[in-house]
This record gives C-alpha cells, structure tokens and sequence, in this order.
C-alpha cells in the first residue's frame, strides 16, 4: 500500500495529523492497533473527566443543593450507572472521530506497525505500507518505579483503575502529580479515604507554588491525607488488603493500609519495538524522539508529536502539533509554539494556568520586574452563587512594557477560565488590555479582570491593598 503520508498511531496526534494532511490534498493512511482515539479518549482524559462530573454532582447534592434551597435525599453513588454513563461517552467519541477521519477520505489500518526502513512501515498481519513522508504518533504509558511489590495485584496504573468494578473503600495514591490528584479528588468524592504519598514537597510540583499550596489546604479541609517528601519503599499484599511502606525526607518511616495502590508516578514515551533505528529516527528512551519545532526528526520527511515527541504530555498540545507536522509534510515551514499552552487540573478546586509560572517569570525578568495581582472568588458574586468562595485567579506581568506573562487561577471552572489567559497571552497582550476589557456581570470571568486590577493597583471590588493588610492582621 502507498500513500503520501503515514500516520503511526491514531490518538491525539495522530488523527489531526491525518485528518490535516488529507485537507491539504494528500493522500494519507493512519495505522493504529487499537481504536481511533489513542489514550486520551479511551482510556485517560475524557473517561476520567467523565468521573469528574460524577463526583461533583456527588458534592453538589451533598453539600451545595441545601444552601442554595433545593432538598434531595442523602446522594448514593450509582458506580455501576457511572462506568455506564463513562464508556457510553467514550464508545459515541470514539465512533464519532473514526466517521471524520473516515469521511476525509483517509485509509485506516487496523494493526501493530513498525518502521522496517526509512519509507515503510510494516504492519504486523497486514500489508506494508510505503510513504513519502511519515509522522509518528504512538503516544505514553504509564511508568512505574522500582519499587518491591509495586506489580502485585493491588496496584494498579490509571487504566487499570477505571476499569474497578467497585470503588474501594481506601485507596492509597503514589504520586502527586496531575494524574494523582484529580483520582483523588473524584474518589474522595466517591466515598474512597485517600491518600496521597509523593516524593516531592508539594503536590503538582511544577505548577504555580501559590497554587500548589491551594490545593494542599483544599484537600486538607476534604480529609485527603498527604505524605510529602516521602517515597515508597515497599508494597506488601495481605488478607484483604495492600500496604504500603514509605520513607519521608527526615528518614522517618511510615506505612498506609489499603485495599488499592493507584500507581501515578508519570508517564514514558512509547518508543519501544516500533522500528526507530531501522528508520534512522534519533530518540531518547526516556524523553522520547526527538523533533523540532517543526516536528521534524533527524530523518527529513518524518515528524514526531504527542507525548512520543516529550514536550508535553497534553492532548491540546498533541491536537495542535499534529497539525504543525501534517503541514510541514506538504511543504508548509509551520513552527509549533508553545507560549501558551493551558496546563489543566480537574480536581476539586480545579487548578488551571498558563505562561509562566510566578517563579518563573522572576528566574527569566527578575525580581525588580515582576507585579501579580490576586482576586478571590470569595469577593465574587457569581462564585457564591455557584457556593464557591475558595480559590482566586491571579496575574502575573513585567513591568517594561507591561507584558501579561501568567495567569493562574484557582477555583470552580478554572479550566473553562483559563483560555481568557491563553488568547491574551498568545497575543502579546498587557495587563492594562486585561484590566480595561469590559467582562460580563455577573460571571466568574470577572476574577481575571479584578486580578489585573489588583496588579495595577486600582481595585474596584477589593478594598485598598492598605486596608487588607490591615484585615488580615487582625
């Protein structure tokens, strides 16, 4: 079979690459061994976020209903109804995207491919397929640390845990990362105790430090335990239940009893058996293969993206490089940017950013540069509408030209309120645009134009910075 474009691997990636490709005129084949979709879809964002609205109608019936005036009985959890409503939503997305790569006109080979030369790829069971210019696509997988009995039954990677028939009554997460949190949450709101053991000093490390301390203090009012600075050393099985050994930074040792080890310590490129070296594609084990910005690999007519490529492991950011490389195989010079890209966290509170963190922006311009401004949704009309008043949304500029740099927002619907930040940010906006725009009242997006405010020293719903200093030393 030839084509002018392969695309190994159908997931976020890859079938934008496809579907890219084939609106510019080629003539594309994408190969994937499972179904279109790739992880994001079947088996990670979208079934887990699926979970996420479960578990806040949980607490939305539990705890906000009767404060705002509706009366239900106790909520029960229906898991059997949700794992239900969760693979309905993936099985109609999945057959929903296979129509639209099928419907431009792209060739879908079911099955395992591997480079067997610089223009094929040979597909296990099947024909090979020669290309003119290929794109790799086979995404991540989780990874998990050499740890004594990390591969018993009990634990489990984030597939293996959407796939439980029940929701266990304890449940012990290793990691702090994004994966980690947001399971924790939706089980805390499940029913599940939780604990978090993680081997950094905060939970999300890499994400804002004013954020991630939010967050602690959030799940610490939920009753989610947290090890921080700890790492595993052990997990032992026994009689109905796992536990987990653990060493904290001060060399103190701890255990955890459970009856589920969620296993979310990161996730590795998959570039394991798919014919890198026959193809001559320069690659890293750990970080993955190695593109440009352009995508491109060291071998000229194949591109890498997605979590393969190991920029970030974000389906936003494989959608678009898909793009980037699919036009750059038919002569395009598309360059990827990564300025903005929206970092999302769907726990309760959720935790959404973009640009540079605070610490960031001071390593890059310097202390002397840098101005934030902070508002809380407790200030917020429509947040006590929604029965939210934690979290705020705060920006992060430099002062020489007044370059907005971050924001970093805290609180109900943060995920849908962030892209205020990646539209400004991508269009090299200042804080005084953001200050000045004119926001819909009452929204929560007001919280973004109220921050920049604060930045700028002209508050309109916040007292004088003067008089809430003096507020909060009381």
């Amino acid at each position: 079979m030839e084509c002018d474009v392969a695309v190994l691997g159908g997931g976020p990636g890859g079938y934008p690459a496809a579907i890219r490709a084939a609106q510019l005129g080629a003539n594309v084949v994408l190969i994937e061994q499972d179904r279109v979709g790739g992880t994001c879809i079947t088996v990670g964002c979208i079934p887990t976020k699926t979970w996420v609205q479960t578990a806040h109608a949980m607490k939305e019936a539990r705890d906000t209903f009767a404060q705002i005036g509706v009366r239900v009985s106790e909520p029960e959890l229906d898991f059997g109804q949700a794992q239900t409503n969760k693979q309905g939503i993936v099985d109609g997305l999945v057959n929903g995207i296979t129509g639209v790569v099928k419907a431009n006109g792209i060739t879908i080979v079911n099955g395992r491919g591997a480079f067997s030369g610089p223009n094929t790829i040979a597909i296990e069971g099947g024909e090979d397929v020669t290309f003119r210019s290929a794109i790799i696509a086979t995404g991540s997988h989780p990874l998990r640390p050499p740890v004594k009995g990390i591969d018993g039954s009990r634990c489990v990677d984030s597939t293996g845990l959407l796939e439980i028939g029940e929701v266990p009554g304890r449940l012990v997460i290793l990691g702090g990362g994004v994966i980690g949190v947001e399971f924790a949450s939706i089980f805390r709101h499940f029913g599940s105790e939780v604990t978090i053991v993680e081997m950094l000093d905060h939970l999300i490390p890499m994400e804002d430090a004013d954020a991630s301390k939010e967050l602690e203090r959030a799940f610490k009012r939920r009753g989610i335990t947290t090890h921080l600075g700890a790492k595993a050393t052990e997990v032992a099985e026994g009689d109905g239940g796992v536990t987990l050994h653990y060493e904290g930074g001060d060399g103190n040792r701890g255990t955890v009893d459970a009856d589920l080890v969620l296993v979310a310590t990161g996730r590795g490129a998959s570039t394991a058996d798919i014919g890198l070296d026959k193809a001559g594609v320069d690659f890293d084990k750990r970080k993955g293969v190695i593109a440009d910005r352009h995508m491109r690999t060291n071998v000229s007519h194949i591109y890498a993206v997605g979590d393969v490529a190991g920029v970030y492991q974000l389906a936003h950011t494989s959608f678009r490089e898909g793009e980037i490389a699919a036009e750059n195989t038919l002569g395009h010079e598309s360059e990827m940017d990564y300025t903005a890209v929206p970092r999302c966290v769907y726990t309760d509170p959720e935790v959404a950013a973009v640009g540079l963190t605070e610490a960031q922006a001071r390593e890059q311009h310097g202390d002397d540069t840098i101005v934030t401004g902070r508002f809380p949704f407790s200030a917020s009309a429509r947040a006590q509408m929604y029965a939210e008043k934690g979290g705020w949304a705060k920006t992060i500029h430099e002062t020489r030209y007044g370059e907005l740099l971050g924001l970093v927002i805290v609180g109900p619907q943060a995920t849908e309120l962030v892209n205020a930040g990646v539209i400004g940010i991508g269009a090299e906006s200042t804080i005084e645009t953001v200050a000045d725009s004119i926001a819909a009242h009452p929204t929560l997006a007001e919280a973004v134009k109220e921050a920049a405010l604060v930045a700028l020293g002209r508050p309109i719903h916040l007292p004088p910075p003067r008089q809430r200093a003096k507020a909060a030393a009381r």
